[in-house]
């Protein structure tokens, strides 16, 4: 581990991304906390993430919603030729563990807040005219309050990109996704929706991509084992409410992040009334 970067105190690893590793650093002069994004460039393939360090700074300084994660600076080190050898994206520095790693302590209930946060957060994103296109369970961080933080700008665009290549993480991936489609807030309505399926179930989505990306791949919805069928203590209302937002056609989703919060909101008032109940009874 390096003792500095670009100016920067290293503290401790924090975790890796695709092409970049993050660290827990401190500002020399300030002693102010913050995350720090840090790429090395070793090959020309390697510039990409410099490109998406550069993306994820410029949605990330202009978020406002607590449930996002602000970026504060990038810093990008060139050679004499001016080709980005380094770049480092200084962040906030969050305290809290993917849902990847840990499940919430406190059961379904837990999941379920932080499904109701993210979107929330999500829903704020989108009316800057943003769409984050790689939700996943990694990018919902959970402290020990059960705060959610939804983290990871990289891919974020403007809503009706049509990106050039497909951009997504495999198990998550939304078809338009994969068909390189124009990406709209219902394309993280199907990411938070294959995250929260992942998260109730044990299991991993079914998507185009890992079903070949070919012309004549498919995935129907309908065949896809619910989270209900793979675990009964999940209500059948919420594991409905998951296969809902997989669907592969955008206009059979959710309309957006609000409905989709209130609608898991609901659920998660149901769920605290028959808990209160059992114990009463």
């Amino acid at each position: 581990m390096p003792a500095t970067l670009l100016g920067y105190e290293i503290l401790g690893e924090l975790g890796k991304g695709a092409g970049s590793t993050i660290y827990a650093a401190s500002h020399p002069q300030t002693n102010q906390l913050c995350a720090l994004k840090h790429v090395l460039v070793q090959s020309d393939k390697d510039a990409r993430f410099v490109e998406q360090l550069r993306a994820e700074f410029e949605v990330g300084q202009k978020v406002t919603h607590p449930g996002l994660r602000r970026c504060f600076d990038l810093k990008i080190k060139s050679n004499w030729l001016g080709k980005p050898t380094e770049a480092a994206l200084l962040m906030e520095l969050v305290d809290g563990v993917p849902l990847d790693q840990e499940m919430p302590a406190g059961g379904i209930i837990a999941i379920v807040d932080c499904f109701i946060q993210a979107a929330n957060a999500l829903h704020g994103l989108h009316g800057m005219g943003y769409v984050h296109c790689d939700i996943k369970p990694a990018n919902l961080l959970v402290s020990a309050e059960g705060v959610t933080k939804v983290i990871d700008l990289g891919q974020a665009c403007a809503i009706g990109t049509q990106k050039q290549r497909i951009q997504g993480t495999p198990d998550f991936i939304s078809p338009e996704q994969v068909k390189r489609e124009p990406v709209t807030p219902k394309t993280d309505v199907f990411n938070l929706g294959a995250a929260l399926y992942a998260c109730l179930s044990g299991e991993k989505l079914p998507t185009l991509f890992t079903a070949g990306k070919g012309e004549n791949s498919f995935v129907v919805t309908d065949q896809i084992r619910t989270p209900h069928e793979w675990r009964p203590e999940v209500p059948e209302n919420l594991s409905n409410l998951a296969m809902q937002c997989v669907r592969i056609k955008p206009e059979k989703r959710p309309e957006d992040m609000a409905e989709l919060a209130r609608r898991r909101e609901v659920i998660r008032f149901g769920m605290e009334r028959h808990a209160a109940v059992g114990v009463g009874g």
